[in-house]
């Protein structure tokens, strides 16, 4: 059976060849709604099939997107990931996804990998400060977009959280039920950089423990950002002398980590010690008790930033240069786990 091409599926529709190529690609320039039907109609009936490889080498751009997170065994950058698919899928893209395990070398991989493809667009959630990461994506023409994370090293459109101000406010939340003081569950990198978002909640428990005239020094503790690191550094700080009558934590995951530690040493939550989480993974509304937690709107920023990767009208694309930072705002949780009547 011949294989069937644009030029049958035209001459059926009735038009021309270049306006099926502007309903397969969806432009770029518009086509009257009845012609769209009849060309739709012409591919069902015809059974056409786009030749992507072809289009991509004369387009030189596929309809890939390439996504690189840390580690996408943890909950939130899986969620983030799906979130980030999702998006993709609603505007035709398909997502190429690279783990960098937190490594440099893995990260300056994916990306001359993902470029190297001719991806239409890259969104980058990136494992830290990369001046050869900086040096690899100024080395091609292609759209990088920063989700979660923005380096001071790479300086790319960014889709961002309000994270000073969310872990602020948990912390306040906290300090709000009367505890004398909240201590922080940090990330195991004591060096300050902006744009870092375990950095910046440690940023926001500061501010909130300084408004308040609380004392920070030996507050602030070390884990790993898994719950399994964070699970074992917590059998310790609350086994000890000095266990801290609330604790905010990095991420969600590290909270999860702190409440099975304190459910083997048989200390009541909330009751003997209040803890808060950051992220608002799905999981932190199962656990014993539900998590208390700052959330965002992960699809909302997963559309920006896929539209900012891809071009697309309005964010960024079609001639409009992009705001260099799209922040968006932060949503406080509660649960029970700090001691409120929560879900």
């Amino acid at each position: 059976m011949a294989k069937v091409t644009r030029d049958d599926v035209a001459r059926l529709a009735g038009t021309s060849t270049a306006v099926v190529s502007y309903v397969i690609n969806n432009g770029p320039r518009p086509v009257a709604p009845a012609t769209r039907e009849r060309v739709l109609a012409a591919i069902k009936e015809l059974g056409y099939r786009p030749d992507r490889v072809a289009q991509a080498m004369a387009s030189q751009r596929t309809d890939l997107i390439g996504l690189i997170v840390p580690d996408a065994r943890q909950p939130f950058f899986a969620e983030m990931a799906h979130a980030v698919e999702q998006a993709a899928a609603e505007r035709g893209k398909m997502v190429l996804v690279g783990n960098s395990d937190y490594l440099d070398e893995r990260e300056v991989h994916y990306l001359r990998a993902f470029l190297g493809m001719r991806v239409s667009g890259l969104i980058l959630i990136s494992q830290g400060p990369s001046e050869h990461a900086a040096a690899e994506i100024d080395a091609w023409d292609a759209r990088v977009v920063l989700l979660h994370r923005r380096p001071d090293a790479i300086d790319d459109v960014a889709v961002v959280l309000d994270d000073v101000g969310g872990a602020r406010r948990v912390t306040r939340h906290l300090l709000d039920h009367g505890h004398p003081y909240v201590a922080c569950l940090g990330g195991v990198d004591s060096t300050p950089e902006s744009g870092d978002p375990v950095t910046d909640h440690v940023t926001g428990w500061r501010e909130a423990m300084a408004e308040a005239g609380l004392d920070t020094e030996g507050r602030l503790f070390k884990a790993p950002y898994n719950r399994y690191g964070a699970y074992q550094v917590a059998l310790d700080l609350l086994a000890g002398p000095d266990r801290p009558p609330a604790l905010v934590c990095a991420t969600d995951d590290q909270a999860i980590g702190v409440l099975r530690a304190a459910r083997e040493l048989r200390i009541d939550v909330p009751g003997a010690l209040a803890v808060a989480g950051f992220d608002d993974v799905k999981e932190a509304a199962l656990t014993d008790p539900p998590l208390t937690t700052v959330g965002s709107d992960r699809e909302a920023m997963a559309r920006a930033a896929v539209d900012l990767a891809t071009g697309e009208p309005g964010n960024g694309g079609a001639g409009a240069p992009p705001d260099r930072l799209r922040q968006f705002p932060f949503t406080m949780r509660v649960r029970r786990s700090c001691g409120c009547a929560g879900d």
